[in-house]
């Protein structure tokens, strides 16, 4: 078995061997991955923080020896905080990270990164004021960070950082946690997930007080939720059917 980390910003992961293949995640600076299978150009990796499985252009990944992935996958984590900030490589150059960038890999990969990393306070508010850091980010299928973000990316990333691996698709996520039985007893944090016609659930959102909701929908925006589902105000219509809440933290 091979693995590897990332060494750059972003790393696309994508559905086939292709730079024009769909974008299904993206890898964010000092994730840790398996390697499952290696080729000329590309490899098919597992993510080691919720099992994610695509393929990453060879040139934007570092192979690492299993005892260090091990001890870095066992050791704490540390996120950077801020929604844009820099670390040095040791050739002195600079590389633009995002939040949610695992900086606890800098020592594996010999960066130095000065700015504040995310201390990890557990608790509705902390898990809401995250989220309104990405209003008006734009939606991005596969996306996960605030250049553009997808549904599942958002909620990912926002219990990222209050310490919490949630899976990485809405249907994963919908797997996870407890199930609440009305809408009145959801409390600020608990995610609500959405299905569509075939009964498949396909989105999901932050519930907020007062019966609003926070989500990723044409970009990151807030609307109105009722037992029916989301209620786009300027629309005036219901864009998504309420299928579960859930609590998970």
């Amino acid at each position: 078995m091979r693995y590897g980390v990332c060494p750059i910003s972003i790393a696309p992961l994508r559905l086939e061997t292709s730079d024009a293949s769909e974008m299904v995640s993206q890898v964010l600076y000092g994730e840790l991955f398996k390697v499952l299978e290696k080729r000329k150009k590309w490899s098919k990796i597992r993510l080691a923080h919720d099992n994610y499985e695509g393929w990453i252009d060879n040139k934007q990944f570092k192979e690492i020896e299993s005892e260090q992935y091990q001890h870095f996958v066992k050791h704490s984590k540390f996120y950077s905080k801020d929604l844009i900030s820099h670390l040095t490589h040791e050739d002195k150059t600079l590389s633009t990270l995002t939040i949610g960038a695992q900086v606890s890999s800098t020592s594996l990969l010999k960066d130095t990164f000065q700015n504040d990393i995310n201390t990890v306070i557990l608790g509705s508010s902390n898990l809401i004021n995250n989220a309104l850091l990405f209003l008006n980010t734009p939606y991005l299928w596969g996306g996960r960070t605030p250049l553009g973000i997808d549904c599942s990316g958002f909620t990912q990333l926002i219990y990222r950082l209050s310490g919490f691996d949630l899976l990485r698709d809405a249907s994963q996520q919908a797997t996870q946690g407890e199930v609440l039985s009305f809408i009145e007893e959801a409390e600020p944090g608990d995610l609500a997930f959405f299905d569509n016609n075939e009964g498949k659930i396909t989105h999901v959102g932050i519930i907020m007080s007062d019966n609003y909701i926070i989500h990723a929908h044409g970009k990151v925006r807030i609307d109105r939720l009722d037992q029916s589902g989301i209620f786009n105000i300027e629309e005036n219509i219901h864009t998504h059917k309420l299928r579960v809440i859930k609590k998970i933290i």
